[in-house]
């Protein structure tokens, strides 16, 4: 019973711990430099309340601070390590073929043609670069970013966005994955059915529900 109660304590405590991560991080607030502090705060208080449960005795406060400290050093570690770390990509990106002279005589060849572009502009983060729709010469669609920079973040994703919206979040929103460099040409395959001609690129930080960055494309 007391072996049972013990793995009950730490699993609350852990839960606890990473539940208390999300709010401060992505409930709270969705402004990135507020979100990392708040979590800050919240792993100090989890660590004194871990502390405090000693006050009830050994055998309920030692499952109770293992439960807060296993998850935390992973959470914090993981924060740290995509926060300042940067990643360097340097994808072959497909191109879009000029569009061939109405006079031209020719039947025209399969090709690859871009239906829609723009340019990053800055959101919780310096961001810049260039995103394109591309429609390959198979039917499939790619976007490609290219000249692409954004500062390192935790749990950051590629999103088409409908409309002019930023809010990665936002109902709609088509998530393409997570973005393979923070730096660095990259290409994301589009799902079958999508089309995005006036919608928005946003790198969308999952972990803060953060826009780092945002593209609104226009038909080229």
């Amino acid at each position: 019973m007391k072996l049972a109660r013990a793995l009950v304590l730490s699993v609350v405590a852990a839960a606890v711990t990473a539940a208390g991560v999300y709010v401060a991080g992505g409930v709270i607030s969705n402004d990135f430099e507020t979100s990392m502090p708040l979590t800050a705060v919240w792993f100090g208080t989890a660590a004194a309340l871990g502390l405090a449960s000693f006050k009830a005795g050994r055998s309920t406060g030692i499952p109770i601070l293992t439960g807060y400290a296993i998850p935390a050093p992973a959470i914090g570690g993981y924060l740290a390590a995509t926060t300042l770390v940067d990643k360097t990509v340097d994808e072959v990106v497909v191109m879009a073929d000029p569009v061939p002279a109405a006079h031209a005589e020719q039947p025209e060849r399969p090709r690859n043609v871009l239906e829609s572009r723009g340019a990053f502009a800055s959101g919780e983060h310096t961001t810049r670069g260039t995103a394109r729709v591309i429609r390959l010469a198979d039917g499939g669609r790619v976007l490609t970013l290219t000249d692409f920079e954004t500062d390192a973040g935790p749990d950051l994703r590629v999103r088409i966005v409908p409309g002019t919206s930023t809010d990665g979040g936002a109902d709609g929103a088509v998530d393409l994955g997570g973005l393979k460099g923070n730096r660095g040409d990259q290409q994301y395959e589009l799902p079958d059915g999508l089309r995005p001609r006036d919608d928005t690129v946003v790198i969308w930080c999952r972990a803060f529900s953060a826009q780092f960055g945002s593209a609104q494309l226009r038909r080229a």
